[in-house]
């Protein structure tokens, strides 16, 4: 097992990684200083998988447990699933003495973390990522929130866990198309921020497709070591964090057309980072042969990297609306070169000519 803490004074948690996880959820729940109360937020396909062992685990803790099941899927994250859950939290008697454990993936993780954050006015929540793509980037942060039809995470708040708890064992029963979104969210790291990174990631593809073990704690550790370090300089994304956005503005724009079912996150974020490294070489952020390299290396991880057919003016619009803009304007992030990254403020029109969209 290894450890990282996220330093963040009176919000700081630790994030442990290993194999077996599941079974001590409850004891280090109760070593964290958590309440004798708890409600575990999950959906019904990990709940069939792990359920019963976080609700043993924490029941053996002295953890009175209510189970509240969500529907699975991106187009479930949304407000009327929230206020089921408050209904559930109500009438379970969950008070500010108790905590929610978020057993699942992104949307369990966004939605319990907000239903948490506000729940009387904000109880505690520990962070248990049953997806690559959970583990390596949503549990970790703080970042917590529901879907509007209008966009994604429009409506969320900054939250902190009081812990992450990442057992890798769960990615042996992840079906492949959720395995390879959340590669998306790894291989993000490597582009936007840390060469040697990326280079292992190109070194090591085999194994990661085969969901070699030892190799992929060592991926989830460097992209939790990475998103703490961000995190920690920048925690509510006033300026750095935005970094961690790199593919994100069009694949999230995608994501929205797509109605949250054609392209899981993941997905969309694939095709927005090929368009990212294009529209950061025509800026002159980086070269053609990064492009090959970025695009080889998300195509080989059996990722699309063209986008759906799309309606140009509600793309535009599904872009305005996104959180990084600014009257009108997107702070767009860039990678410069493999292994860095720049900020470009663009017109969505901008993003269109230089990502070649509208050829």
């Amino acid at each position: 097992m290894s450890a990282l803490t996220v330093h963040l004074a009176e919000n700081s948690y630790e994030i442990l990684i290993g194999s077996g996880l599941l079974s001590s959820v409850g004891q280090r729940c109760t070593a964290a200083g958590l309440g004798s109360r708890a409600a575990i937020i999950t959906n019904p396909t990990v709940n069939a998988l792990y359920g019963e062992i976080v609700c043993r685990s924490l029941a053996e803790a002295g953890c009175a447990v209510t189970l509240i099941e969500i529907p699975d899927g991106e187009e479930y994250k949304n407000a009327a699933t929230l206020s089921g859950v408050y209904d559930a939290l109500i009438e379970a008697g969950l008070d500010r003495k108790s905590f929610v454990v978020a057993l699942g993936g992104g949307v369990v993780g966004d939605l319990a973390g907000f239903a948490a954050a506000t729940y009387l006015r904000g109880i505690p929540f520990v962070q248990v990522p049953t997806t690559l793509l959970a583990q390596v980037d949503s549990s970790v942060g703080g970042k917590t929130a529901i879907d509007h039809p209008r966009g994604k995470n429009l409506i969320g708040a900054f939250y902190q866990p009081r812990q992450v708890l990442i057992d890798v064992n769960t990615l042996a029963t992840l079906p492949d198309r959720e395995y390879r979104a959340g590669l998306a969210e790894v291989v993000k790291y490597g582009v936007a921020i840390d060469l040697p990174f990326f280079e292992y990631l190109e070194q090591h593809s085999g194994e990661i497709n085969s969901k070699e073990p030892g190799c992929l704690e060592q991926i989830i550790h460097r992209c939790c070591e990475i998103k703490a370090q961000v995190v920690e300089l920048d925690e509510k994304e006033s300026g750095l964090r935005a970094i961690l956005n790199y593919g994100h503005t069009l694949g999230h724009a995608f994501e929205t057309l797509a109605g949250y079912r054609e392209l899981v996150h993941g997905e969309a974020v694939a095709i927005g980072m090929v368009l990212a490294a294009r529209i950061s070489t025509r800026l002159g952020h980086c070269s053609e042969a990064d492009i090959q390299r970025v695009t080889a290396l998300i195509t080989g991880f059996g990722l699309r990297t063209r986008p759906p057919e799309f309606d140009r003016p509600r793309l535009l619009e599904a872009i305005v609306t996104d959180k990084k803009s600014r009257n009108g304007t997107i702070s767009f992030i860039c990678n410069q070169g493999i292994g860095n990254h720049a900020v470009e403020q663009l017109l969505p029109e901008q993003l269109f000519t230089l990502s070649g969209l509208e050829v």
